[in-house]
């Protein structure tokens, strides 16, 4: 990377760790981000880093784009985009910082992607690595950026990193020694365009790995099934339906490994913390590749037994007059949302919508199958929600216009024994930054109107 010319596009947390890395590596340095007033805050990170700011279309056509050797781009902004297409019709590379990260580092990569579960499965296997007493970091769609941790990292390190289809579509020779897949179903249509781009970008995490490397795969999803013939990698598969001739899976509420003909108790199913049926794939999926890391079963099991989840995902947020509420703003896709309203016991008040994705919402409403007794419904997505949810005769339905009346209708609405889960069946970005701030806000109103309603019990009882 010294003396070479990168242009970096995108100020967000990727971005700035890019710049921050290609600094340390004595890169010559342009950034393009679409506004200067949204990236003020972010360029004070940067003020001592000799950096070249272009920022909107007009200021970009003063760079000299002959002379840059690549371009990192920031994982959201999508390929059409005028800066983009610039770079691609002059045979200038465009590359993701994962690919990045794996072209200037010796640690060794743990790549984790799919549809759903990936940040759980991703942050299982940090802590069960951290519990082996092996030096590792979070990275990729979680925390800081990975490119500035694989600056970072020593040879012996591993970086565990969760990898999105939006930076895997940017890679070309990234190579994790394990790779994970957890699932594959349609999403980020209007990112990918078509449900085949999407498949690509996802099979990108195992395509270059060779003989000694290990992919961790999904034996109960199709799409991963039949591609699995064109993996060089040793494969460790793992299944919650079917008893394997060798992989991971589920016999009489126990979590097995079969290989080479020999079978291996790793854990009852029951000791597994975190409740679901989707859960118990991310947990098959965490020991698969801690067994290819050579870590042993006992340390599998133990952190199994303990994990307690991560935020956002499926999270209980408290009780409040009986009524449990959930927050599941990670379920960004209609197949994260049905995996939730699986977990959770009826009945159900589910608040969702928010970002179009154009996504197809047939299965989600199939899926209350009598579990849902009442809907919230804001963002973009509303109105397509509740078209589809009428067409399968669900009508119990409320439209609002923010997280502050959804959970106020939440408490209207629920007696004892409810769950009110929110699991959006969308992204945030309509009327978030992220999940995570909405999930945040989500349990701001649970606790606002949860501490509201013990108050008015307390006055009532006087």
């Amino acid at each position: 990377m010294k003396n070479k010319n990168v242009l970096v596009i995108g100020l967000g947390i990727s971005g700035i760790a890019c710049v921050k890395g290609l600094s340390r590596l004595g890169a010559n340095i342009y950034v393009y981000d679409e506004s200067h007033e949204k990236c003020a805050e972010k360029l004070k990170e940067l003020k001592d880093i000799k950096v070249k700011n272009f920022f909107g279309n007009d200021e970009i056509e003063k760079l000299d784009f002959e002379k840059l050797d690549f371009a990192i781009k920031s994982p959201g902004i999508k390929y059409e985009v005028p800066v983009v297409q610039k770079l691609l019709a002059r045979n200038i590379k465009v590359i993701s910082d994962i690919e990045a990260a794996y072209k200037v580092t010796d640690a060794l990569i743990v790549s984790i992607t799919g549809t759903n579960g990936k940040t759980t499965t991703t942050t299982l296997i940090g802590e069960i690595i951290k519990k082996s007493g092996r030096k590792y970091k979070l990275t990729g769609n979680i925390g800081y950026g990975m490119f500035y941790d694989a600056i970072c990292s020593e040879k012996n390190d591993i970086l565990v990193s969760e990898a999105s289809s939006f930076q895997l579509a940017g890679t070309y020779d990234y190579k994790p020694h394990v790779s994970v897949i957890t699932n594959i179903t349609p999403d980020h249509m209007d990112y990918h365009r078509t449900f085949e781009n999407y498949v690509k970008a996802k099979f990108k995490n195992v395509i270059n790995q060779g003989e000694n490397d290990y992919a961790v795969l999904n034996y109960d999803d199709k799409i991963i099934k039949e591609f699995s013939g064109k993996i060089k990698a040793k494969k460790i598969f793992f299944s919650s339906s079917h008893i394997l001739e060798e992989g991971i899976f589920a016999e009489n509420e126990k979590i097995v490994f079969k290989y080479e003909g020999k079978m291996e108790f790793i854990i009852n199913t029951n000791d597994i913390f975190i409740p679901g049926k989707h859960n118990l794939e991310n947990a098959m999926a965490a020991a698969g590749a801690a067994l290819a890391l050579g870590i042993n079963k006992e340390i599998i099991a133990d952190v199994l037994k303990s994990f307690r989840g991560v935020e956002h995902r499926l999270e209980f947020c408290g009780e409040f007059n009986g009524v449990r509420f959930y927050n599941d703003s990670k379920g960004t896709n209609p197949d994260a949302s049905i995996k939730a309203i699986q977990a959770i016991k009826s009945p159900i008040i589910l608040i969702a919508g928010g970002y179009d994705k154009k996504s197809v919402y047939d299965d989600f409403i199939k899926a209350f199958n009598g579990k849902v007794k009442a809907m919230i419904l804001f963002g973009q997505t509303a109105g397509a929600i509740e078209n589809c949810a009428r067409k399968y005769e669900f009508t119990n339905i409320y439209s609002v216009k923010n997280m502050d009346e959804a959970v106020k209708k939440c408490y209207e609405l629920s007696v004892t024994g409810d769950n009110v889960v929110l699991s959006p069946a969308c992204a945030s970005w309509d009327m978030y930054p992220n999940y995570e701030i909405r999930g945040k806000n989500f349990k701001e109103r649970v606790n606002y109107y949860g501490g509201n309603s013990k108050e008015e019990s307390r006055q009532e009882d006087n």
